[in-house]
């Protein structure tokens, strides 16, 4: 249902940093950036595994909101994958990989905080 979606970050290059590596373990990556005259000067980018779908847009201020957003991991160890690298790019441990059985049997997920406080999840609804 949802065709692509993008959060504001305060510090496009330090989540640029961060997102180049939380994404990597799960085949994804920045694919495209917005020419800056198309966006008043700001810099937007998009992550993906064969489009962009995940976008990044400069803000002026750290942004208020803090949003929640979980990317499809295809197994397990993606998830876990996901989770060591998004901790050793800087991010704030908001849960470890393990079953979230309250969700349903096979949800497996890990959370962390990314640099703006952004809840970024993998999860995997695969049985193991």
């Amino acid at each position: 249902m949802i065709d692509h979606l993008g959060i504001t970050v305060s510090d496009f290059d330090a989540s640029e940093a961060f997102y180049d590596k939380a994404m990597a373990p799960l085949g994804a990556s920045l694919l495209y950036m917005v020419p800056q005259e198309y966006t008043g000067g700001a810099k937007v980018g998009g992550y993906g595994r064969d489009r962009p779908v995940f976008w990044l847009h400069q803000g002026k201020d750290k942004p208020k909101d803090r949003q929640h957003v979980a990317f499809t991991a295809r197994s397990r160890a993606e998830v876990d994958a996901f989770h060591a690298a998004a901790i050793a790019a800087g991010g704030k441990d908001n849960g470890g990989p393990g079953l979230r059985p309250h969700y349903h049997a096979s949800y497996y997920g890990a959370f962390v905080f990314d640099p703006d406080g952004n809840n970024i999840e993998a999860v995997c609804h695969a049985p193991e």
